[in-house]
């Protein structure tokens, strides 16, 4: 099975990784190849505990969001 990964770096440089179709699966790592390494195991544990995967859920998409501040 193949999911969708949201990977972001933090202020901090740190880098973070998400699934969407997993509320609470997520990890960090310093580098890009340990960030992969780790949300792999995050994924795997994830559907361990939450048993059989719920074929009814699916990533649908991301947008880039674009808001002005109207400070007065």
């Amino acid at each position: 099975m193949k999911y969708s990964v949201v990977i972001e770096r933090d202020e901090d440089g740190v880098y973070v990784a998400s699934i969407p179709e997993f509320p609470g699966c997520h990890t960090q790592a310093k580098n890009l190849n340990d960030l992969i390494s780790r949300i792999r195991e995050a994924t795997k544990l994830y559907l361990e505990e939450m048993g059989k995967e719920d074929e009814k859920r699916g990533f649908v998409g991301i947008r880039i969001l674009g808001v002005t501040s109207s400070e007065p």
